[in-house]
């Protein structure tokens, strides 16, 4: 039981300094900015936020990139063509017109519903959450620290 205890222990998480994958792109006393980087590799992924003390309150503002659904195929490509240009007029042909259907459907939304939606994933490790969420802590004592008189 005791040798248990003592593994679980070792392998607990401690957030880091600096910090596995949590990037400080700029700081200003009552603001600092930082960057999440996507496990992926992927920059659209990534996180871009800033903790701001304000007069009142401190203020986390977060900036992302959101993608439409630009993958979907309304008509289908085929992959079963032996001539290879035949078979890459048939891809880019049916890429315009999905690309097509697609603006149009988009479109469609924004003037029916007056919004679209989008998607924005982040993949983090179980170490670089634990350092975001810490980030973030340390950050709005930081900018509330330096409004004070």
């Amino acid at each position: 039981m005791k040798e248990e205890m003592t593994s679980k222990a070792s392998t607990e998480l401690k957030p880091q300094t600096p910090a596995q994958g949590i990037m400080k792109t700029s700081e200003f006393g009552h603001s600092k900015f930082y960057k999440v980087v996507c496990s992926c590799g992927q920059s659209d992924h990534d996180i871009n936020f800033e903790v701001e003390a304000t007069d009142i309150d401190v203020s986390v503002n977060t900036y992302i990139t959101v993608k439409t659904d630009y993958w979907s195929e309304s008509v289908k490509k085929r992959y079963d063509i032996d001539n290879p240009y035949l078979q890459e007029l048939d891809w880019t042909v049916k890429d315009v017109v999905n690309g097509l259907v697609t603006r149009l459907k988009l479109t469609w939304t924004v003037w029916t519903k007056g919004y679209i939606k989008t998607e924005s994933t982040v993949a983090m490790t179980e170490q670089q959450a634990l350092n975001y969420a810490e980030t973030l802590k340390s950050a709005i004592q930081d900018v509330k620290n330096f409004q004070k008189p």
